[in-house]
């Protein structure tokens, strides 16, 4: 990653940031609504301005948007499976259905490849599955998942296994100068098995840290492969050297950085003890899931030391390149620790003093 381009993204991110805090500070008071409801069946309108929406024309009987799926008669028309009063034609139905497959869009065609056969809307479908990478509109053979759905099942579910069970990238560290400490936890198993030995440091880690590490800074930052070392490999660069240039920009002292390795959230708690910061921003690999094996997320807590509550974290999830973008994070990281200090607190205690 070339660092001159990170340092420039973040610095027009965080100029962004600023322009938007000013208008938002402008607006206050203002007739304008700060919530904007999108009416789902129809993308194109413009969003709704009242918080609660009501549509413009009530659904009636005749109208309705629930279709009844013969389970014993896949081909029976559409229009006798529907539990609507308005009657189709059964030529009129089956074009709906069975649609041109050279149509320009091709959906009914896609559709029946690769997920449910014969949609009532293919098109609708399409566009639902287009907004989400949940698992809707797969379709299954008889009462079985199709063939297809099943093996990117399984190779969702192995990646998720292989993130958790993965090691980061030595020479990324090695890049990054961050030197490598262990917590009480002495391989993946016991990890998994025992949370809480992966919130406390080892005696040899101690010796470390305090050995290598500035004293009583005002950010002090961490990382750790948590549940998913590929989180790690993927996004730490960029949010790490983001976040550097963020808390650069907004001229905060930062202590010696350093990895933890199977490390859980709790352990800054350790780290607080040892070396008295401010505020604590711990880099670590979420939870995987069937979606992405590769998301990360930064945990923020003031002055964190033996017997915080979770309470008082906080957190910014979803890190990776189809969430939150990481070089984004980085900097948006700044503008948090910068509210943190002002107030001097964190997590709900934070929320109460903004109010």
């Amino acid at each position: 990653m070339n660092q001159e381009l990170v340092e420039k993204v973040t610095r027009l991110i965080l100029e962004k940031m600023q322009e938007g805090n000013s208008r938002m500070d402008e607006s206050v008071g203002g007739n304008e609504p700060k919530v904007k409801i999108w009416d789902h069946r129809n993308p194109a309108a413009e969003s709704k301005n009242d918080l609660t929406y009501i549509p413009e024309a009530p659904l009636s009987s005749e109208g309705a948007a629930v279709k009844i799926w013969n389970h014993a008669n896949p081909a029976k028309p559409a229009s006798e499976q529907s539990c609507t009063s308005k009657k189709k034609s059964p030529n009129e139905t089956r074009t709906e259905i069975n649609r041109d497959p050279g149509s320009s869009s091709h959906s009914a065609k896609r559709t029946t490849e690769e997920g449910v056969d014969h949609p009532f809307d293919a098109d609708e479908l399409m566009h639902l599955k287009s907004k989400t990478p949940a698992r809707i509109g797969i379709g299954r053979a008889g009462t079985r998942p199709k063939t297809s759905t099943l093996l990117k099942f399984r190779y969702d579910h192995a990646a998720a296994v292989d993130a958790v069970y993965g090691v980061v990238n030595k020479e990324l560290l090695k890049e990054l100068d961050l030197f490598t400490v262990n917590t009480r936890v002495e391989d993946k198993d016991v990890y998994i098995r025992r949370p809480d030995y992966g919130r406390r440091l080892s005696d040899e880690a101690i010796q470390e840290i305090q050995k290598k590490c500035k004293k009583s800074p005002t950010v002090q930052i961490i990382v750790s492969d948590g549940l998913s070392s590929k989180a790690i490999d993927e996004n730490l660069e960029d949010v790490y050297l983001s976040l550097q240039q963020s808390l650069k920009t907004l001229e905060l002292d930062t202590g010696t950085p350093f990895y933890i390795e199977k490390g859980r959230v709790a352990v800054m708690d350790d780290v607080g003890e040892i070396l008295s910061p401010k505020v604590i921003v711990l880099l670590i690999g979420e939870r995987p899931g069937l979606v992405s094996a590769e998301s990360m997320s930064a945990y923020l807590c003031y002055e964190p030391r033996k017997g915080t509550i979770e309470a008082d974290r906080m957190v910014i999830s979803n890190i990776h390149k189809g969430g939150i973008p990481p070089v984004e994070a980085g900097a948006y990281l700044g503008t948090v620790i910068q509210k943190i200090l002002k107030y001097e607190a964190s997590g709900v205690a934070l929320v109460q003093k903004e109010e």
